[in-house]
């Protein structure tokens, strides 16, 4: 072997140190090979993702319960155009808002727990959260106790939502980390599903009962508990708190039974990563968490929220949390009937989405998804300004599903940018900020929707389409310029892309570090 020979490995894996990078010799493992190798490990973020179906569950009891003749009948306030009990709007609005206000306040205080203490805490702190929330849904018999209970589910939700993609990003291998992000939006979706049709079910055969889908919860709640109970905490965090015998004792349990497993290797590539992170955040004067929203950070700060910002405004709170309502305002016979529907096409989207993330990549179907249902927002407008028939109501409900499919896209690919985006050291507090500011204008639309849709009051109907097709062009636009390409690549990858200032659209054409060491690697080798 010549002298460049020897001298080209070396330069490469001094290159690969001082970026933070080293290999750790699992790279060349396909899809499939990755989830039999780290079966454990799969299985535990797979698990940690069902949390999102209590998430959904509560959105889509939220969006639809409001349908519910009982529940109508139990909390009404007022006397409709057609002489019967009615919801006020601003009452709709308020059990809206208090939810995603109380997401939001649980969004941006718990990373600091999360942070200091470990993610396994930061799960207890909000599932007892929950625990109280469903006990008030449980409880309540006028309206303002139905606020409160919104109000503590929020919260819950909001610690879950900041807290579980996070940790699914951390733990799950680079290889297969798009596909088990993306099964948050898979439970989140079947949760959505299961409030549909019990409700639905409920619609037809018992009208007047909307207690039993609140009391199913206890189910989700007691199977949360396990578990969290049975997860190990994040390695990546145990060495970012510096507890490296820790680290060590949850990487041999999530590790267990992989072939050739070095765990010194494994810390090694956790602790050069967390040491190159800090090195660059002291020699910028960047080390406090308000970091977030200063020169790069800031930068992936912005791409972590973006995603999930733009949902709000293509037709989220439309479409998902008054779905079966705007349904029912705008004529449907059976709105719960077209909510199961759509909420059906969404599952099986995000079963698509799981299988081939890793493969397509997440950038393509994040700025597609987003775009498809910024279109059929356009498409629902046009409807709701021309002469309406029998086609009419066909052509919403289509338009209807394709949103779904353009949402589910965007969902599953925005929670996995939540995880994913953000420094290893600012993780928690980037994830909470870029999902609080989701909540933020989720607040706002949660208290026009209402008004937009209601008969009683503006009646926009169909043409609301038009609203979210003005307010979601800049965002839709701005995806294709924003989001990245960041499927296979690790946290100091992702890191090094950033500090280079690579264009987000060019992320995937960019050779890092560790590539190179893999391939040259693979030259040695072979």
């Amino acid at each position: 072997m010549t002298d460049e020979g020897v001298v080209k490995p070396l330069e490469a894996t001094l290159d690969a140190a001082t970026k933070g990078q080293a290999v750790s010799g699992y790279e060349d493992l396909g899809i499939w090979e990755t989830i039999k190798t780290f079966k454990l490990c799969t299985i535990v973020c797979f698990a940690m993702a069902f949390s999102a179906a209590t998430d959904g569950y509560q959105v889509g009891i939220n969006a639809s319960i409001i349908a519910n003749q009982g529940f109508v009948a139990r909390f009404a306030t007022e006397i409709g155009k057609d002489g019967k009990p009615a919801l006020a709007s601003p009452i709709l609005a308020g059990w809206s808002s208090i939810m995603s206000c109380g997401q939001i306040v649980g969004m941006v205080s718990l990373p600091f727990l999360s942070s200091s203490y470990g993610r396994k805490p930061a799960m207890y702190t909000f599932w007892v959260i929950l625990v109280c929330s469903v006990l008030a849904e449980s409880l309540a018999r006028s309206w303002q106790v139905w606020l409160v209970g919104k109000l503590l589910a929020g919260i819950g939700v909001g610690c879950l939502q900041s807290t579980v993609p996070a940790y699914i990003a951390e733990v799950a291998p680079n290889r297969i980390r798009g596909g088990l992000l993306m099964c948050y939006s898979f439970w989140w979706s079947l949760g959505s599903f299961f409030a549909q049709v019990a409700l639905q079910h409920l619609a037809q055969d018992h009208p007047m009962n909307y207690l039993t889908p609140v009391y199913t919860q206890w189910a989700q709640i007691g199977l949360m508990f396990l578990i969290y109970i049975l997860v190990p905490e994040s390695p990546a965090w145990c060495i970012d708190a510096g507890k490296a015998d820790r680290a060590r004792k949850e990487l041999l349990r999530l590790y267990r039974g992989v072939p050739g497993f070095n765990v010194d290797q494994q810390l090694s590539v956790l602790s050069l990563a967390v040491e190159h992170e800090r090195a660059i955040a002291a020699e910028q004067r960047r080390e406090k968490w308000y970091s977030i929203f200063r020169g790069t950070d800031g930068v992936r700060t912005v791409i972590t929220l973006w995603t999930n910002t733009t949902q709000q405004l293509i037709g989220l709170t439309l479409f998902g949390t008054f779905g079966t309502y705007f349904f029912q305002q705008a004529g449907l016979s059976d709105p719960f009937k077209i909510k199961v529907i759509t909420t059906s096409i969404q599952i099986a989207t995000v079963l698509i989405l799981v299988a081939i993330a890793d493969r397509l990549g997440r950038r393509w179907l994040a700025c597609g998804g987003t775009t498809l249902s910024w279109l059929a927002c356009v498409a629902i407008g046009i409807i709701g300004v021309v002469p309406q028939s029998n086609g009419s109501t066909y052509a919403f409900v289509f338009f209807a599903c394709l949103w779904n499919v353009g949402l589910a896209a965007n969902g599953a690919t925005g929670w996995g940018y939540i995880g994913e985006i953000s420094s290893q050291r600012l993780r928690p507090y980037t994830a909470g900020f870029g999902a609080a500011v989701t909540c933020v204008v989720g607040v706002v639309m949660s208290n026009l929707v209402p008004y937009m849709t209601n008969v009683n009051k503006w009646d926009w109907g169909l043409k609301t389409g038009w609203f979210y097709a003005g307010v979601g062009f800049p965002f839709t636009l701005g995806m294709w310029f924003l989001i990245p390409e960041t499927s296979g690549r690790s946290a100091a990858e992702l890191d090094e892309l950033f500090e280079r200032k690579i264009k987000p659209w060019r992320f995937h054409k960019t050779e890092t570090a560790t590539q190179r060491l893999v391939q040259i690697r693979r030259e040695r080798d072979s």
